[in-house]
């Protein structure tokens, strides 16, 4: 599976609330955002798991990728469409980002990092 066919798949499992098949392309130590918590990073995917269960408890987020490119570092970089809504349907953000993902030498996620369009 390419990285493309792979982000696509996380991004339609995490639309889902698929949280098991997103976390199962995750590498041990992966570092994962927390951008709804602040800042910094959680590790590892029993973290991530558990940071999107409290995300989810307020927030609906779907993100929709729309194009996919390497950066000069060899990164995959996901252009995405983000739509957030609070549990009571009140629009929050809609907004256009990057994404920018490093995978381990096994294919899997290493890092997430999310970035505002230049």
């Amino acid at each position: 599976m390419t990285p493309q066919q792979l982000l696509t798949q996380l991004y339609a499992d995490f639309n889902a609330r698929n949280t098991e098949a997103v976390l199962a392309q995750m590498a041990p130590d992966v570092e994962w955002p927390a951008s709804t918590e602040g800042s910094g990073y959680v590790t590892g995917p029993a973290e991530v798991g558990a940071y999107w269960a409290r995300q989810w408890t307020t927030l609906d987020p779907h993100v929709d990728p729309l194009s996919f490119t390497r950066d000069d570092h060899g990164r995959a970089v996901v252009e995405v469409h983000l739509v957030v809504h609070d549990k009571g349907g009140k629009l929050l953000a809609d907004q256009v980002l990057h994404h920018v993902y490093t995978f381990n030498e096994n294919g899997l996620v290493r890092r997430m990092d999310i970035e505002a369009l230049p």
